[in-house]
């Protein structure tokens, strides 16, 4: 049966081209339009907390996949940048969000060949299951770098 979850965060105009929000989950900040629309540097923008958003619930659901696939994971880091793409008629949408995550596994006596298989379906099963990632309408695209460590 299915189920629901709703998350929240308030918004509040401080001003020019200032927010200020609060996440249902506890956090707050200030926020702008960017530099180019406007807005101010060295805070957040709606346009880095959406591609933010792909990419940390993406990483969340790696973590989540490895742990089922009983990876021993090292590290994993990412760069996003998310391309947007501006109509003649000013309107704007992000055409795709690029994902460079480089993943270190320990193969320990395993064969590395069999753990970087099991490296790749777990990153297909975090894009599977990213919520984010199935609630846009950008491609998003994932090239990784998978180093596995150890003897195998």
């Amino acid at each position: 049966m299915s189920r629901t979850a709703v998350y929240n965060a308030t918004v509040e105009w401080k001003g020019e081209h200032w927010g200020h929000v609060v996440m249902g989950n506890g956090p707050e900040m200030a926020f702008s339009a960017p530099p180019d629309a406007h807005g101010h540097e060295g805070v957040l923008t709606p346009e880095d907390a959406f591609v933010a958003a792909v990419n940390t619930c993406v990483m969340m659901m790696f973590i989540w996949a490895s742990e089922r696939f009983k990876l021993n994971l090292k590290s994993y880091t990412c760069r996003a940048e998310g391309t947007k793409l501006i109509e003649l008629d000013r309107t704007e949408i992000f055409t795709h969000v690029h994902l460079w995550p480089v993943i270190k596994v320990a193969a320990g006596e395993q064969d590395k060949a069999i753990i970087e298989k099991r490296v790749r379906r777990a990153l297909d099963g975090a894009l599977k299951y990213s919520l984010v990632a199935n609630s846009i309408k950008s491609e998003v695209i994932v090239e990784p770098s998978i180093e596995i460590l150890g003897h195998g």
